[in-house]
């Protein structure tokens, strides 16, 4: 019994000099695991807030994540709009240096480094997008994220498609539009991508009053209804819209592309896309069939085909 008692005192002597000799690096691991170099680091922006003005940051694309590293710091987006943010210090002159991290609709995550000053240079920011290039050749934010609402598809992908599409401003539909009281509602082109589809719209205004969106929607719908049977129709969400128009000033046109998940059409089911006019009557609306819808022109490597 006695041996065995000196055998533990002797192993916890043991472990007790090497921890002396060998404090821990918080690695679990002893060494197997591998350390985050330069290369794996965001670099993050230098950002200077205080607390009499508020900083804003305008960024590319409509904002959908912010954390604060700080009690010390205060950020919002600004009222109505989606790609502002303000921020300012909640407490005066904070010593610790705080963190502000930004993640935008187009994929693109943005870092920042939050010091305080009494009077800060810089109190209106802009930041590029995505395709702007830094000092070394390599994208200012090029570490993306995925969202929910794309699943797989990249967020920039997304974001070069729209961007693609509204540029070339083909017409590879030419049988599918509405017109009614001097405005014209055209559907201009489908494309397929993946797993999306992307609807390219044209609203066209020859009037000289001009025409204010509420609404535009897309429903899935019946052909035909018996009488006295309620009408069976799903309504879909986008998940992406470029160029998002409020309003289309007289004799003016205004572009849309409309994103949503793949999708076909039932038997006996149609799509109906319609535009509002809000407090007025020139509402437009179009129809399509499952033979239109599959006839979605293929983009690759950011060409229609």
């Amino acid at each position: 019994m006695k041996r065995i008692i000196s055998m533990f005192t002797l192993a916890a002597c043991l472990c007790l000099a090497y921890g002396q000799d060998n404090p821990t690096k918080g690695d679990l691991y002893q060494g197997l695991t591998r350390p985050l170099t330069f290369n794996r680091m965001i670099a993050p922006y230098a950002l200077e807030v205080t607390f009499y003005k508020t900083v804003h940051i305008i960024f590319p694309s409509a904002i959908r994540y912010v954390d604060l590293g700080s009690i010390d710091l205060l950020a919002a987006k600004a009222d109505g709009l989606e790609n502002v943010l303000r921020v300012k210090a909640a407490t005066k002159n904070f010593r610790n240096e705080g963190n502000l991290s930004v993640v935008t609709e187009d994929g693109s995550y943005y870092t920042f480094n939050v010091k305080y000053v009494d009077e800060p240079v810089k109190l209106s920011v802009e930041m590029a997008d995505f395709l702007s290039t830094g000092a070394e050749g390599r994208p200012n934010n090029d570490q993306e994220v995925l969202f929910e609402d794309l699943g797989s598809e990249s967020p920039q992908h997304v974001a070069l498609v729209v961007k693609t599409i509204h540029k070339n401003n083909r017409r590879d539909i030419k049988d599918i539009s509405s017109k009614r009281f001097g405005v014209q509602y055209i559907l201009k082109g489908i494309y397929v991508s993946n797993d999306l589809l992307y609807f390219h719209t044209e609203l066209k205004n020859s009037t000289n009053i001009p025409f204010q969106v509420d609404y535009t929607s897309f429903r899935i719908v019946d052909k035909k209804m018996a009488k006295r049977t309620a009408m069976q129709e799903r309504v879909l969400e986008p998940v992406r819209v470029y160029n998002q128009t409020t309003i289309v000033g007289g004799k003016a046109s205004e572009r849309m592309v409309f994103v949503f998940p793949k999708f076909t059409l039932p038997e006996g089911k149609q799509l109906v896309v319609e535009v509002m006019e809000k407090d007025g009557g020139r509402h437009q609306k179009f129809t399509l069939g499952n033979g239109t819808l599959v006839k979605a022109k293929i983009i690759n490597n950011l060409k229609m085909n």
